[in-house]
């Protein structure tokens, strides 16, 4: 990545970091725009299992705050189509059905699963939206002990993916499972999903200029306030007030994986929640974040989930296989 992309090791003071940034992101202000302190709306919002910021340049035809609440509707909508913590949701009703007949969904949800299935096909199952089993097995939200290893070992190395069929009937996305151990989790897509689905409302309402940032899925709209490019921080894992890198961005989505969020700690070794489906257990690697810059957020949130913890070699082969134009921007291997 060029140089006008990217600035290291960047330390900042409070005021030169705008009031947006929870988790991996922080949106950051250079001098001038901190002297002349843009009018952004902002709002924070809980979706989606995590956290959504907003930030907005006024001046479209709809009032800033209007145009927030259509795209936290937008979000929530998506959220209620593709959560698996629903048992009316589209991912929750194939969950509990699909094994034994075909289930309708929406085309939204056809499409954002298909999505993920042609990232599992083509990363051979490091990205596999078919592990819901797995995922709750570990919880890694609430667990403070591995599970028992007999339990993840049933599940590793399945490549599930290839036993979820989606297909049309009568008109209708259908999507059926041909093996009881499947559960679809499209927790590594769906938030990127919803974050371009907030900023085409954004648009629709008028607004040019923009910051969304769902739990580590950022896209950023047109330029900042002052015309320039966003600046968008990626957070060190240990000191949350200093930058590891700063990225320009305009029209473009980043996200980051890491596994310094979500995690426990156990017989000194982390257990995080990015799983290997390899080994039915969290990645064992060096690295602990990865950021990928790519022109649509569900893209970079499946591809930044799809390589972290590959090689760099074999992280650019897939990328350019499967998603041209997106790239690795940002890899973390040790505290920063």
């Amino acid at each position: 990545m060029s140089t006008a992309d990217r600035s290291r090791g960047v330390s900042l003071t409070r005021r030169e970091a705008l009031a947006l940034g929870i988790g991996a992101f922080a949106v950051v202000a250079g001098p001038l725009a901190v002297r002349r302190r843009p009018g952004l709306v902002r709002r924070t919002v809980p979706v989606m299992g995590t956290v959504a910021e907003f930030a907005v340049v006024p001046g479209g035809r709809t009032p800033a705050q209007a145009a927030i609440d259509a795209a936290v509707d937008e979000l929530r909508r998506v959220e209620r189509l593709m959560t698996r913590f629903s048992e009316t949701s589209d991912v929750g009703r194939a969950n509990r059905l699909a094994a034994g007949r075909a289930v309708a969904v929406s085309g939204e949800t056809a499409f954002v699963l298909g999505e993920a299935l042609a990232w599992a096909g083509a990363t051979d199952g490091r990205f596999d939206p078919a592990l819901g089993r797995l995922i709750r097995l570990w919880n890694v939200g609430e667990r403070r002990t591995p599970p028992p290893e007999a339990a993840a070992r049933a599940l590793a190395g399945r490549r599930l993916y290839r036993e979820v069929e989606l297909d049309t009937w009568r008109g209708e996305a259908v999507v059926r499972f041909t093996d009881r151990d499947v559960e679809v989790d499209l927790g590594g897509i769906a938030k990127g999903y919803g974050v371009d689905r907030a900023v085409a409302v954004l648009r629709r309402e008028g607004v040019r200029q923009a910051i969304v940032n769902v739990g580590g899925d950022l896209y950023a709209l047109g330029a900042s306030a002052d015309e320039a490019p966003w600046r968008v921080g990626i957070r060190s894992p240990e000191d949350p007030d200093r930058m590891v890198e700063t990225l320009e961005v305009r029209d473009a989505a980043v996200a980051t994986s890491g596994d310094y969020l979500q995690y426990f700690q156990h017989g000194g070794r982390r257990y995080h929640h990015l799983l290997d489906p390899v080994t039915g257990e969290p990645h064992r690697t060096p690295v602990h974040s990865v950021t990928v810059r790519a022109g649509t957020c569900l893209v970079a949130d499946a591809a930044a989930t799809a390589v972290f913890g590959m090689g760099d070699l074999r992280a650019a082969t897939l990328l350019e296989a499967r998603a041209a134009g997106a790239r690795v921007v940002n890899v973390v291997s040790e505290r920063a």
